[in-house]
């Protein structure tokens, strides 16, 4: 399959898809955390894909690899507010499981993308 622009690319689709789940998972946390922790779990969440398709819009090599970094770490800050979510009762232990599970799987994707970006 031939990659015409970001949409066609299985991590942007992904991460797209996380970003669905995670606005309908954090829309069951408690209203007076809208402004607090909901809001930087969905700024970190929207950051991933957003990234992606940012630098996959980059002239250069070099600005790609930067942006798929900051997916990267997009993703670390995602779990770490998850893990958050969790220890204060917003999110049970099989929801975070779920997200986590789809979370790992697109940090091996970015992580192998990556890879095969700086051997290219």
């Amino acid at each position: 399959m031939t990659v015409k622009d970001f949409r066609d690319l299985r991590v942007w689709q992904q991460g797209m898809d996380l970003v669905e789940a995670v606005y309908r998972l954090s829309g069951q946390f408690p209203k007076h955390e809208q402004y607090g922790l909901t809001n930087q779990l969905r700024r970190a969440i929207v950051s991933v894909p957003s990234n992606i398709a940012e630098g996959h819009a980059r002239q250069h090599r070099k600005e790609y690899l930067q942006h798929l970094s900051i997916a990267q770490a997009s993703l670390a800050e995602a779990e770490t507010q998850l893990e958050i979510a969790t220890r204060l009762g917003y999110v049970s232990k099989e929801q975070l499981d779920k997200v986590l599970t789809r979370l790992t799987s697109l940090r091996k994707q970015l992580y192998a993308l990556r890879n095969a970006l700086n051997r290219g």
